[in-house]
């Protein structure tokens, strides 16, 4: 069948032209940075060669955006674009670029590449792909039939394409028509299935690329260490950011490979860290402790210097292992963080980076990272909203600090109508109703990371061991005054004294009300957790306790854990009803194959998404929102020495037998005599033979 593409995009550009709409035709250049990110982005045919959109141009709005617009023009019957289950197909089912699609059909090309100026320009967040095709409906037709498709990319939806409406030609794009079609696309949001697609292809995506990663710095290059590879790769990020209108990215050509104390590629790494941090208004303090913990990867590894290849075949000019690395990073990392940085999950990028991590006396289970959708529980257990002040004393990657931002943002969102009013109170919540303090320096540096991706620039994450906190902001013009907590949210290490329940007790100290919810190994709460553990009811109220699944950290730990849930500031009475919940089928089934996707390790085979909504209504609101947990479900008292907390230890076990056990019983005894005698019957017939 032969095209008649080039008679389509004849008349497009006609159209075009009467409209009075400026563009670029496929050998123009749009302006130099769209032109490099089309260069560095993989080809519509998977190779190494330029993107070139048929058609390009600007969409000028009133308030001053300027929206890139890809336009691919094909001229065959069936070839405007491709779908499956309802999805543009332009990936495999391994997630990888399905490049037969993208090079036949006019909108997936037209997504390509959008998705590479999202991927590699720092200036645009929005970009229109539209699909055009024509073809004769019948031999004897004068003119083509054209057919569009016009799509619509955000990082703000996690690029995910979203039709824009239907149409049949570029009228709407016309001064005349573009304020319409401008609102028409600012109130397009994912759909919660959408959505959740969207995330799984994130972060099945960024585990692949951060193991590559991993792998070309363990194997193929310098034998790095887990902890340093940590650092290197949170360092790249953050000089990769760049800052509007303040600082510029780091480019790989700024890493000349010189040799001399300051101008070495690890100093000039360095130099751009710290001006970064600057702009993001971080305390000084902060950035010394940064930058310093950074110097053991980007100076004393002397990474800098091309002497410093284990592999020797890897030398290229003046190369050094650093500017191979962050080529790397560049290429197939930042993408995904720009895609991540602007969405709710954030933290995602950590679960990957997370298993680098050497951890010291892991049988400890010391360094447990806490499943996100567990953590986004223990958030709405403590119904964080946007007047709670939030400390974490194990904080991670800032998982828990995340995740109240987001709920207390939300919140904001849903209540605050002023957008000025809004504006500020997002601002206060960053600034001041956040607290986190991690020990460990490389896992300290993954959370400073994922808040600074998040915008969230002086968040009060502190570097420090928390049994030496005092309570008080450490930075700012509130430094030295006492943080006001009314929400702590914990998984701390089990090794510590009282399986963790020394920082439950410290926090819950120096806090006059609200609620504390702690994920911990679930016999502290049967005896192994004392002193602590008596201590916390003298001057708190043991709400629920929850038995979660022993495979919840599964391939990281064995630990049973529980989950408990505190009124904070109100002495516990022995006659206050406790709620006992045995969530130990919560509807996933985990597997922990290093190799694999995380869609497979994490399988919603029972109804989890019903089964998480069920424990938050029955802890928060009563009994009566009981289904999935009829017999699993337990109201009792506890006494007041901090040793009875445990589902186990409440469950009633029934030892009257009942006419049915006696029936079961019997019936299962002859059963067994009847088989023994037709046994011994075919043993007689078989001897007299």
């Amino acid at each position: 069948m032969k095209s008649i593409e080039e008679k389509v995009e004849d008349y497009i550009k006609s159209h075009l032209n009467e409209l009075k709409i400026n563009y670029f035709t496929k050998t123009e250049f749009i302006n130099d940075e769209i032109k490099n990110a089309l260069e560095k982005a993989p080809s519509k045919s998977g190779g190494d060669g330029v993107n070139y959109p048929d058609i390009k141009l600007f969409l000028h709005t009133k308030d001053c955006r300027k929206i890139p617009v890809v336009i691919e023009i094909k001229g065959i019957k069936g070839r405007l674009a491709k779908f499956k289950d309802g999805f543009i197909e332009n990936t495999t089912k391994d997630n990888n670029p399905n490049y037969k699609n993208i090079k036949e059909y006019a909108l997936n090309g037209a997504i390509h590449y959008a998705n590479a100026i999202l991927d590699y320009t720092y200036s645009y967040n929005e970009v229109i792909a539209i699909g055009v095709n024509g073809y004769y409906e019948f031999k004897s037709d004068k003119k083509p039939k054209i057919e569009y498709a016009f799509y619509y990319l955000n990082r703000n939806n996690l690029s995910l394409p979203k039709k824009i409406g239907d149409f049949n030609d570029f009228t709407y794009l016309s001064n005349e028509y573009l304020d319409d079609f401008i609102l028409k696309i600012d109130s397009i949001n994912l759909s919660e299935a959408e959505r959740i697609q969207a995330i799984e292809n994130l972060e099945n995506d960024t585990e692949q690329k951060l193991n590559s990663l991993n792998q070309f710095m363990h194997d193929d290059l310098l034998n790095i260490t887990p902890n340093d590879r940590v650092a290197l790769l949170v360092g790249m990020i953050m000089a990769a950011q760049g800052v509007e209108n303040l600082i510029s990215p780091l480019k790989v050509e700024d890493l000349k490979g010189e040799q001399t104390q300051n101008s070495n590629d690890g100093q000039v790494f360095l130099n751009k860290i710290k001006s970064f941090l600057e702009c993001k208004k971080l305390p000084q303090e902060k950035i010394g402790l940064v930058i310093n913990d950074l110097e053991k990867a980007f100076i004393y590894s002397k990474l800098y210097s091309v002497e410093s290849y284990t592999n020797k075949d890897l030398i290229s000019g003046q190369e050094s292992p650093l500017k191979k690395i962050y080529i790397q990073v560049l290429d197939n990392i930042l993408p995904l963080v720009k895609k991540l940085k602007t969405a709710d999950i954030a933290g995602r990028l950590f679960n990957s980076i997370t298993k680098w991590l050497e951890v010291p006396d892991n049988e400890k289970n010391d360094v447990v990272l806490t499943p996100r959708y567990v953590v986004d529980l223990m958030v709405a257990l403590a119904k964080v909203d946007k007047d709670s002040y939030v400390w974490d004393y194990a904080t991670g990657s800032g998982a828990f600090l995340i995740s109240s931002m987001n709920a207390m943002i939300k919140d904001c969102e849903e209540n605050i109508q002023n957008p000025k009013e809004k504006e500020l109170k997002i601002a206060h919540i960053k600034a001041y109703q956040l607290l986190g303090i991690e020990k460990r320096t490389d896992i300290y540096l993954l959370g400073i990371l994922n808040m600074i991706l998040l915008d969230d620039g002086s968040a009060n994450l502190l570097h420090k061991n928390s049994l030496e906190f005092e309570g008080k902001y450490e930075q700012g013009d509130r430094k030295g005054k006492d943080f006001p907590a009314n929400v702590f949210l914990l998984n701390p290490p089990y090794s510590a004294n009282g399986k963790g329940f020394i920082f439950v007790d410290k926090a819950l100290r120096k806090m006059k009300n609200g609620k504390a919810v702690v994920i911990i190994q679930e016999n502290a709460g049967s005896g192994n957790g004392l002193p602590y553990t008596k201590n916390i009811l003298s001057h708190n109220t043991l709400l629920a306790s929850i038995k979660m699944p022993n495979d919840l950290f599964a391939g990281k730990s064995n630990v049973q854990t529980a989950i408990y849930v505190f009124e904070v500031g109100v002495k516990h009475d022995e006659k206050k009803v406790v709620k006992f919940i045995d969530f130990s089928n919560d509807g996933y089934i985990r597997s922990a194959r290093k190799k694999s996707r995380a869609s497979v390790n994490l399988k919603n085979t029972d109804n989890a998404k019903e089964r998480y909504q069920e424990l938050k209504d029955v802890v928060l609101y009563g009994s009566k929102y009981l289904n999935y947990y009829k017999d699993f479900y337990i109201e009792d008292c506890i006494n007041l020495e901090g040793k009875d907390w445990t589902y186990i230890q409440h469950k009633k076990i029934d030892i009257k037998p009942k006419l049915e056990d006696f029936k079961k019983s019997i019936s299962e005894y002859l059963s067994w005599e009847i088989s023994n005698i037709l046994k011994n019957q075919s043993k007689d017939n078989l001897g007299k033979l």
